[in-house]
């Protein structure tokens, strides 16, 4: 190649005194890079806004004789820009004219970094083809050292072109660091430490944490088990409940589990790797485990549960469950709590309800209970009284007091009415037969009650005393005879009759009793006898059904309890007067002058004392020595019988209405009804029907007002209170435990890994710094690779080399080696 001369411009440098900083080697020209690593064609003599390095180009023959002109910029045209500007051959071609390359020359990639600059942002160096520059500090005062002559001019200019960085007027200064920003740098130095407990202070803590957590839960629980919720107080103050307590507790103690866990994993990620060649997936799916239970399970899966990682990996998924199983622990029962007012209830020791005598025609005469009298006409006439539906349960019967809805008594005597009934074989008292008798039970009769006017006739049936000269028909029918026939006539269904004389209340049976001879002063003792099935029954002669009730005073020993709007009663004992006496009745008979009948007076007033000794009852049992009422009381209640027993329930025919006969007293005309409901006869429970009256005659008499008394019992209400199953407890805390096993194991571990792997838990910084080569990334994610990365990951096995990073398993040569610069330019060359 032919060379300028460049003779003139020799000359003019050794008159200004710039030979002497001539370059040592003149035969080497120095380029500008004019190359460009886009496809399109090169240009020569234009300014690129961004320059690039100079390009070396080859030349067939080196010109040694020749001299190079060089041409500097004016230094007034670098103080107009911020930025450097370097003239390219266009500036000076009419100088230093740059030869065109020759067709056959083939262009290269430029191997050393491209200098580029960027005048409209934040001023700063960028050389091309490196991902960073360590970019030297210069002092453009410092004198150049002849020794280091720097582009390779010797003696050159005593100021050499410098690089003028000017920042943007307004670009601002940097932020300083942020709080996030100065607790990370603090962590990442306590993780560069030395000392074990600083490398894992954060882990440490953070399992602290989530133990005090889980210890608050079992603290409070502790505190309130069997207890009644209304001791938690914080609720009343910040209306946080027992539930949302030991929620928001468990889900702080899982969250700080999960990061000593998720370290840990971390840690053991890069400890894969360091014994033998693993799969690059592996890498991925200790990542994920360490942030999730889906990677958790793989992460078992692919370990089998061998590894250290892998009870970490058991524990991130046992996690999951904290809270639910937290939940589980708390069960919030209802159970009655003692309250400060007591609830009462009535016993009655003396029956004395309140009297005022009546009199006709100057005398008195025998009234009816105004209290018991009602009620009992109920039972006589009907199915009786029933409870009143109140709330969810029945109002009592008696005036019981609980302010709770929850009271309890102790046990306590009262003064009561008892009942006894049994069924009486016919055959003891009945006789089957057809007799010409008294039919004083028919309901067609409507005159006067007397003997001389009560009609006889023929009466077929079950009669009691069918032997004497006063046979009286319980059970049958009317049967008369006539030219024709048989007449059938009116059926006797039902008979009561009491065991006394209706005027003069004598006794009948000795003791006016069959079976209960030994109750004593008996307020009504009656033979019930029933047909079976009706008409059809009494015309087919079959066996009526007798039974004998009585209903007495009594003292019962009661435990009472009222519980959500329902009473309940329990009768533990009882007790009646057996003992032999007197019948308590007296009749005197009345002159005819002064309206004939009798003058019948009850005698005796009713006292019970009970035989129990102290011993046979319980220590907190009220009672007294005595129980009873006086005459007259007993009489008014008595009386009230008088209207049903003796009665009759007879039937015209079989297809007809059934017709009540009753009050029938001397001297007057009975008195007839239909009934509704018969209780009394068959197949009726009259057992049952007689023992619901002396209930309900018990009740009236414990209501009233002047003679029962009060009784003080126990109010409870219905709280709510804490039952802790601790048995839920056992996965949480087994997770707490476990995963310290596991963080301690991580620790030693690494503790003795550090000279070979660094603390790096789950840092991402060691996985920049620690890449894979290029190679091996084109190799992994080129489009003529069959499947996909995540593929070739599996395929492809890496190991981690200390301080080095990752060999591959399948490279032929370590990509820490250092590489062969190929085609690299002679020494000097820029």
């Amino acid at each position: 190649m032919h060379l300028p001369d460049y003779g003139g411009l020799y000359q003019s440098l050794h008159d200004n005194n710039v030979l002497e900083q001539w370059p040592a080697f003149p035969v080497i020209p120095i380029f500008l890079e004019t190359h460009d690593d886009r496809a399109a064609p090169k240009t020569y003599g234009t300014t690129p806004t961004t320059p690039t390095t100079p390009e070396t180009l080859t030349h067939s023959q080196p010109a040694p004789s020749s001299l190079a002109r060089l041409t500097t910029p004016d230094k007034s045209s670098l103080q107009h820009s911020p930025t450097t500007t370097i003239q390219t051959s266009s500036a000076r071609s009419s100088v230093w004219p740059i030869p065109e390359p020759q067709p056959e020359i083939q262009y290269q990639e430029p191997r050393r970094p491209t200098l580029n600059f960027f005048p409209t942002e934040r001023p700063r160096i960028r050389l091309g083809g490196m991902s960073s520059l360590q970019i030297a500090q210069f002092n453009e005062k410092t004198p150049i050292n002849a020794n280091d002559p720097g582009l390779g001019i010797i003696h050159g200019l005593s100021k050499p072109p410098s690089i003028e960085v000017t920042p943007p007027i307004n670009e601002k200064a940097d932020a300083s660091f942020n709080f996030a920003q100065r607790i990370e740098e603090r962590l990442w130095r306590y993780s560069a430490s030395g000392n074990i407990l600083k490398r894992w202070l954060l882990e440490i803590l953070s399992w602290l944490f989530s133990a005090i957590c889980m210890g608050a839960v079992i603290g409070v629980l502790i505190y309130l088990q069997g207890n009644s919720l209304s001791r938690w107080t914080i609720q009343e103050k910040t209306h946080l409940t027992l539930n949302a307590y030991i929620s928001i507790l468990s889900k702080m103690a899982g969250a700080a589990l999960i990061l000593p866990v998720s370290e840990a994993l971390g840690q053991l990620k890069w400890s894969w790797f360091l014994e033998h060649s693993k799969q690059i997936w592996d890498f991925e799916i200790f990542d994920n485990a360490s942030r999730g239970p889906w990677g958790s399970l793989l992460l078992l899966i692919r370990t089998k549960g061998r590894a250290l990682a892998a009870l970490g990996a058991l524990i991130m998924l046992c996690a999951l469950a904290l809270d639910p199983f937290f939940q589980q622990v708390v069960d919030f029962p209802e159970r009655s709590a003692l309250y400060n007012t007591s609830g009462t209830i009535p016993r009655v020791v003396n029956y004395s309800p309140s009297f005022i005598p009546e009199f006709k025609y100057g005398y008195e005469v025998s009234q009816l209970n105004q209290d018991l009298g009602p009620s009992i006409r109920q039972f006589l006439y009907g199915n009786g009284t029933h409870p009143i539906e109140f709330g969810n349960g029945t109002r009592p019967d008696i005036p019981l007091s609980c302010p709770t809805s929850n009271c309890t008594w102790p046990e306590y005597e009262t003064l009561a009415v008892c009942s006894k009934c049994v069924s009486i074989d016919v055959s003891e008292v009945l006789t089957f037969a057809c007799l010409n008798t008294t039919i004083d039970w028919t309901a067609s009769f409507t005159g006067e009650i007397a003997d001389t006017t009560t009609p006889n006739g023929t009466a077929c049936g079950y009669f009691i005393n069918a032997t004497s000269t006063a046979p009286i028909l319980m059970s049958g029918y009317l049967f008369n005879e006539s030219n024709v026939g048989h007449e059938i006539g009116e059926a006797l269904l039902v008979r009561t009759m009491p065991l006394t004389k209706f005027l003069t209340k004598d006794q009948l049976y000795g003791a006016g009793s069959i079976k209960f001879k030994d109750v004593r002063n008996p307020l009504l003792d009656a033979l019930i006898v029933s047909a079976t099935n009706g008409a059809d029954s009494v015309y087919q002669h079959e066996s009526p059904v007798v039974h004998e009730c009585v209903l007495s005073w009594c003292v019962q020993t009661i435990k009472s309890s009222y519980e959500g709007g329902k009473y309940t009663e329990e009768v533990l004992s009882r007790y009646e007067n057996t003992t032999a006496g007197p019948s308590p009745w007296e009749s005197f008979p009345i002159p005819e002058d002064e309206g004939g009948g009798f003058d019948t007076f009850y005698m005796q007033d009713i006292s019970i004392t009970p035989a129990t000794s102290d011993q046979d009852r319980p220590a907190s049992t009220v009672f007294n020595t005595t129980y009873g009422t006086n005459n007259i009381t007993a009489y008014t209640l008595i009386n009230v019988f008088d209207d049903f027993f003796p009665s009759y329930y007879t039937v015209a025919s079989a297809a007809d209405t059934p017709i009540l006969r009753y009050k029938n007293y001397d001297g007057t005309g009975a008195s007839t009804r239909e009934l509704a409901y018969s209780s009394w006869q068959e197949p009726n429970d009259i057992v049952f029907h007689v023992s619901r009256l002396a209930v309900a005659m018990t009740n009236g008499i414990r209501s009233d007002v002047n003679s029962n008394e009060m009784l003080h019992g126990t109010a409870y209400r219905m709280e709510t209170y804490v039952e802790v199953r601790w048995q839920w407890l056992a996965l949480p805390l087994g997770v707490l435990f476990v995963s310290l096993i596991f963080l301690a194991a991580t620790i030693t571990k690494s503790a003795l890994e550090r000279e070979r792997v660094g603390v790096w838990k789950t840092s991402a910084y060691a996985t920049l710094l620690y890449g894979l080569p290029d190679e091996v990334q084109k190799k992994i994610t080129r489009s003529s690779s069959t499947g996909t990365p995540r593929t070739k990951a599996k395929e492809m096995k890496v190991k981690l080399q200390p301080n080095q990073g990752w060999r591959i398993s399948e490279a032929i040569f370590s990509p820490f080696s250092p590489k062969p610069r190929l085609n690299q330019p002679p020494p000097g060359w820029i």
